[in-house]
């Protein structure tokens, strides 16, 4: 097929705004699938996405068009909508031409619509715009179109209005993206480039690389190079997505498939490399991704220590599929051997953690997660941490600095008080505030990266029924009055329970973090108090109260000094049980820290 007939593009939209529907329509529309294989959310192959109703991987597909009695083919690439998983959208959009922004009709443009298409544009994509749901009873497909025009100068008349769910007007996406989209540029003599934009591992075929051909042809099985690790490999077939797995004779300039390399381990292909001949090898790597800094760390521990090689391995595999994981090895006094692992938010985390446990079999605990600061010490050295053990000794210290980023909220204008309301209490500034129509408003504001990991959009939504988006980019480190809040229970300290807030906050959570564990922690036979700290100050405290056995059971009447004898005997047992008893805590401590900000 010659490259004017090939067309590739990506579906961009805010979370919820209908991509996996419309991707299913125009699958169903080409008859990509059979009926009797098609179901809802087609392409979100993962239980996770299909349970919680989110994509979390971007995913290909290949569909052949008939357009005015001529072939076409056209790859989609379906991305996430969630601000945690903004990396798999870049990544996708770096293998298209195009991009299809679909906008929900009855909310309009939202925070995470303007962050993919910001992205799209920054990749010189040509953006078609759509207005989805125009079936729903609040929709407003005629502003929508208006808001649009005024973003994108698309006249608003010339707009698609779709219902992807109920099947209406979907065709006219499809003609726009032949009409619109340009087709790719390649050069099918030059020496083979295709970049790698995903992988994952398969246990029979080695580590499966999606590759977008930018230049020459691949035919039959050849030796291949991976530029950027020096790696050969023997592949042991090529093909295209339809969503499944395909296989080819054939992959050239322009199309989108994908290499089983047969290579056995997870680190000697990249995502972002770039794979060639062996025998005729391009001379220039493709420019692959700029590195993705982790926001958020959190400690990761098997509850089985014998599990930590089962999850070394399994963290391999999972971090050659999902790029922004970042881990290293760590110990900890109370966990035992680890991992200090980095997400891109709250969310990326809880995805992990339930891939760790579904797809891995493995049962783990999750300490406390915490943003990286930087230490400026007495002696000038300036070190990032981004665990509370690694903090330096206070005498060492000459101030702590801390992320801020730069958070959009767009929300109905009745909304603007519980909202500012939100950002003050977490010791955000207000930056700017513009109104996008009568109704609606962005509030733009600096707040401390810390203060909207934890639960921050979830009380967004919530104060504001549903009806507010986010999007947040890093801005800066500031000086801040951060402490150490370590929590010591039967006066030792729990390295895995400490947490680093700022001093003004720390009388408040320690307290109520020792209430809370004061609930967790199952009574032992002995009296356990558990403490929260800064430095050597003590600023909280509860007690679990011991258990007593009834030791006066078999005692029915007669003297009363031999139930005191006998009592007597119970405390003096009770209290060297208390210099050798070690307490356990149970797994729901370490995730408290979490729930704080609920109450």
């Amino acid at each position: 097929m010659n490259l004017d007939h090939i067309r590739n593009f990506s579906i961009i939209a805010h979370i919820d705004h209908g991509k996996s529907t419309l991707a299913d329509q125009l699958i169903r529309m080409t008859d990509t699938v059979t009926e009797r294989e098609m179901r809802e959310q087609l392409l979100d192959s993962m239980e996770l996405e299909r349970e919680k109703g989110v994509t979390i991987k971007a995913s290909a597909v290949r569909m052949i068009y008939k357009h005015r009695g001529e072939e076409y083919e056209i790859n989609l690439i379906d991305t996430p909508g969630h601000v945690d998983f903004s990396y798999e959208v870049h990544r996708a959009l770096q293998a298209c031409e195009g991009a299809v922004l679909v906008v929900d009709a009855s909310q309009g443009i939202q925070a995470q619509t303007m962050a993919h298409l910001f992205a799209a544009l920054e990749q010189n994509l040509t953006i078609v715009p759509v207005i989805n749901k125009i079936d729903l009873p609040a929709a407003m497909p005629d502003e929508v179109a208006q808001e649009i025009e005024d973003l994108l100068g698309v006249p608003a008349e010339d707009i698609p209005r779709i219902s992807a769910k109920a099947g209406v007007n979907v065709e006219e996406v499809l003609e726009r993206v032949i009409a619109e989209v340009p087709p790719p540029k390649g050069d099918l003599d030059a020496p083979v480039r295709a970049l790698v934009f995903d992988c994952h591992y398969d246990s029979y075929k080695g580590v499966i690389a999606y590759v977008r051909m930018v230049d020459g042809v691949i035919t039959g099985l050849p030796k291949l190079l991976a530029m950027n690790t020096g790696k050969t490999m023997e592949p042991l077939e090529i093909g295209v997505l339809v969503p499944q797995m395909l296989p080819v004779n054939e992959l050239h300039a322009g199309q989108v498939g994908y290499i089983a390399t047969g290579l056995k381990s997870v680190q000697d292909l990249d995502v972002g490399d770039t794979i060639t001949l062996a025998a005729r090898p391009a001379t220039e790597k493709l420019p692959g991704y700029r590195p993705l800094k982790p926001m958020v760390f959190a400690g990761l521990y098997p509850t089985n220590p014998d599990d930590y090689n089962e999850l070394r391995d399994a963290l391999e595999k999972l971090q050659l599929n999902d790029a922004a994981l970042t881990y290293e090895p760590e110990t900890s006094q109370a966990l035992g051997f680890g991992f200090r692992l980095g997400f891109l938010g709250l969310f990326h985390m809880e995805i992990v953690q339930e891939r760790l446990e579904r797809e891995y079999d493995m049962d783990v605990i999750f300490t406390a997660p915490s943003v990286e600061y930087r230490v400026v010490k007495t002696n000038g050295e300036v070190i990032a941490i981004d665990s509370p053990a690694a903090l330096p000794d206070p005498t060492e210290i000459e101030h702590i600095e801390e992320p801020w980023c730069e958070l959009r909220i767009f929300t109905p204008a009745e909304y603007i008080g519980p909202v500012l309301d939100l950002v003050t209490k977490r010791r955000g500034e207000l930056k700017t505030q513009n109104w996008l129509d009568s109704k609606r408003v962005e509030i733009v504001c600096l707040i401390p990266l810390s203060e909207i990991i934890v639960d921050f959009y979830n009380e967004l939504k919530a104060r504001t029924k549903g009806y507010a988006s986010m999007d947040y980019t890093l801005d800066q480190y500031r000086p801040s009055d951060m402490v150490k809040l370590d929590i010591l229970v039967n006066h030792q300290p729990v390295d895995a329970l400490s947490i680093i807030v700022h001093r003004d906050q720390a009388y408040h959570k320690g307290q109520r973090l020792v209430s809370k564990m004061k609930e967790i922690i199952p009574r032992q036979m002995f009296e356990v108090p558990i403490q929260a700290a800064i430095g050597n100050k003590i600023i909280s405290r509860a007690n679990v109260k011991a258990l007593r056995k009834d030791v006066l059971a078999k005692c029915y009447g007669g003297d009363v000094t031999r139930k005191r004898k006998l009592l007597e005997k119970q405390k003096a047992g009770k209290k060297r049980m208390k210099m050798v008893g070690s307490v356990e805590i149970p797994q729901e401590a370490f995730m408290s820290v979490l729930s704080l900000e609920e109450e």
